[in-house]
């Protein structure tokens, strides 16, 4: 079994100032594979005080180097890259190949975004041209607290990291304590690259403890969190006292809106896209609303499609999905799926318990339900699972009316060949992110939702200015 039991702070690998054991799981069997540590109160005030120690040197430096720093990190990062994906796979439960190329790639990615938008920033610059003595100076908003997912865990590491580090905070990961090995393998690369001691320390602990404590600290400044909604709300009241900034990537219950004149593949895209990663990503298409004319001929696809999905073990290669990241996610997917049910959706694929042949490990069916309506339970709650719902409307007002009925404002899709009727739904939806026809968003896009889907956004120029304070300077020297 791995052992993994210190913490990185202030340069060094540290141990707990006292021990408290915590085995990380391997969902594709239900036996630990590692054993790490979760943080007290005096290794949360250690990496702090690091951090604040660090960070008058490291926003003041020139933004050019802090620059350098990351490029260094980039160039780097592939070294490590199977590491990774054998980490991420092992402890959250995507299979091997998804690991490499989505999980370990989504790292990269971001980073290589955040240096283009980086040369490009303006961290000091004239308020206009007519006022030369007004300067507007963007400056680091100081200490940032990331707390970090099991679900995507590189893919919003990086997010994080890499704005931080740009716009000069210095920072404390506590990565989630489900899938802690890959943000450790991150915090060597960090150490590789060079950074600073103090400007990256990273603490595991769970959301009660570290994370708790991380998001009330006087000494945090801010607090970028992705995870549920539910523990989004407890940051917030944590973060209340101290009127730190918090930003909030939460949960998703996104609308597919799916017209009778969409592209041949647009059913097969959908339920594609709602089971990778085995449901598990908070801007999934979960609910499929169509158009009724070709409602029938819809379901009958979905439930081909998911049909043909394979379920099976992480650590085999292949195109499958593999098992939810633990017990508590697979009972409380079971439930809903039961739920559904009992309250009289049409089961069209899938169902409650394991697929055929898998015993062990927490494997979910891929499954459709057809004939739901918005006031169902499994059309309100965020079930993150490979659970999806079929919805039928005749209108576009309905299927706006049907789409916006959420607590949730983070990701919603259009499919339809009507190039105006798309760009009315893109106006309309209430999301802080619109696709539309299968494209995905261009790199530096920014990511983040409206409503209970949080706050903020990541990602490229729109993730730096996250992490900065803006200062209005009047009477501005000539130089």
């Amino acid at each position: 079994m791995i052992e993994k039991r210190d913490f990185y702070i202030n340069g060094k690998w540290v141990a707990p100032s006292k021990p408290n054991d915590f085995h990380v799981i391997d969902p594709s069997t239900e036996e630990p594979c590692a054993v790490i540590s979760l943080g007290s109160e005096a290794d949360t005030n250690a990496a702090v005080a690091a951090a604040k120690a660090a960070l008058g040197d490291w926003m003041y430096m020139d933004p050019a180097e802090r620059i350098s720093y990351l490029e260094k990190l980039a160039s780097i990062y592939d070294s490590r890259g199977e590491d990774l994906a054998q980490a991420i796979s092992a402890e959250m439960g995507a299979p091997i190949d998804m690991a490499r190329s989505q999980q370990v790639g989504a790292g990269i990615f971001h980073l290589k975004n955040f240096l283009r938008a980086a040369k490009n920033f303006e961290f000091d610059a004239p308020l206009h041209e007519k006022f030369p003595e007004d300067r507007i100076i963007k400056e680091a908003v100081g200490v940032a607290a990331l707390i970090t997912p099991w679900n995507w865990p590189m893919n919003q590491i990086a997010l994080k990291v890499g704005a931080a580090a740009v716009a000069g905070c210095t920072m404390v990961l506590k990565p989630s304590e489900q899938s802690p090995l890959n943000a450790m393998i991150f915090a060597e690369l960090m150490d590789e690259a060079g950074f600073p001691a103090g400007v990256f320390n990273l603490v595991n602990g769970d959301g009660a403890g570290v994370g708790s404590q991380l998001s009330s600290h006087p000494d945090v400044d801010m607090v970028s969190f992705t995870g549920s909604t539910r523990a989004g709300t407890l940051i917030s009241k944590a973060a209340a006292d101290t009127l730190k900034r918090v930003h909030l990537e939460l949960g998703g219950k996104g609308a597919n809106v799916v017209f009778a004149d969409a592209d041949d593949k647009a059913i097969k895209r959908g339920v594609l896209h709602m089971m990778n990663n085995s449901g598990q990503s908070c801007n999934a298409p979960s609910r499929m609303l169509v158009q009724r004319q070709i409602y029938d001929k819809a379901v009958e696809t979905a439930g081909e499609v998911a049909n043909a999905v394979t379920v099976g073990s992480a650590h085999d290669e292949g195109r499958h999905i593999g098992p939810v990241v633990n017990e508590v996610q697979f009972k409380k997917i079971q439930e809903l799926i039961q739920k559904g049910i009992d309250e009289g959706a049409k089961l069209v694929a899938g169902g409650v318990g394991r697929p055929d042949g898998l015993n062990r490990g927490f494997y979910v069916k891929p499954t459709i339900f057809a004939d739901v309506n918005n006031q169902m339970t499994i059309a309100r709650e965020e079930i993150f699972g490979p659970v999806m719902t079929m919805i039928p409307f005749d209108t576009e007002e309905e299927a706006i009316e049907i789409a916006n009925d959420t607590p949730y404002g983070l990701t919603n899709y259009v499919q339809t060949q009507d190039g105006a009727r798309a760009n009315r739904m893109a106006r309309n939806l209430r999301s802080g992110m619109v696709e539309m026809n299968g494209k995905s968003r261009s790199p530096g896009s920014p990511f983040g939702g409206m409503k209970q889907s949080g706050n903020g956004r990541e990602g490229g120029t729109f993730g730096i200015e996250d992490f900065v304070e803006i200062k209005a300077v009047g009477g501005w020297a000539a130089e």
